[in-house]
């Protein structure tokens, strides 16, 4: 249920619940990065949590039965603390968009390896992400940004003014 977007996918320890220990490459965004994953069972059969070794990224996948054990909800969650600056900003903007579509993916192949149909499968939403969410981050660099350029045409013209 993999998709192209993890390359060299490897258990290095275990392979069932908690202690195993995976590594691999995320390709997305035109950029990989690797990852080096620490699993626990936090809920044995119901809760597997991922924590990177290099980084703050935990992804959760949970498993809640429904109709009295006949189906199953799997979800999965994926959070970090996103770097700082602009490129943070860009980061903590487009990255989410970008998780959510690998691990949509990931779900839609376990619908498909299950052979279950669409009527068996009952849509979850979960709060829908938004780059304008961080519109006050954007306002604030775009104010910055404004703000140093006049800055930089002032003094600029200040110069001239004592060279006349």
């Amino acid at each position: 249920m993999l998709t192209p977007n993890f390359i060299d996918y490897k258990v290095e320890k275990g392979g069932k619940g908690s202690g195993t220990v995976i590594s691999y490459l995320l390709h997305a965004a035109n950029r990989e990065r690797a990852y080096r994953m620490s699993v626990d069972e936090a809920v044995k059969g119901r809760v597997l949590t991922e924590r990177d070794n290099n980084s703050s990224l935990v992804t959760t996948w949970a498993l809640s039965p429904l109709d009295g054990q006949n189906r199953t909800r799997v979800s999965v969650t994926s959070e970090w603390e996103g770097g700082t600056g602009v490129g943070g900003f860009f980061e903590r903007t487009f990255a989410p968009l970008g998780l959510r579509r690998i691990y949509g993916s990931m779900l839609d192949s376990l619908i498909d390896l299950l052979g279950v149909s669409d009527e068996d499968v009952t849509a979850v939403q979960g709060k829908e992400y938004s780059p304008s969410e961080n519109i006050r981050g954007l306002l604030f660099i775009f104010a910055i940004v404004v703000g140093f350029v006049l800055g930089i045409k002032y003094i600029q013209k200040s110069n001239r003014q004592k060279q006349d």
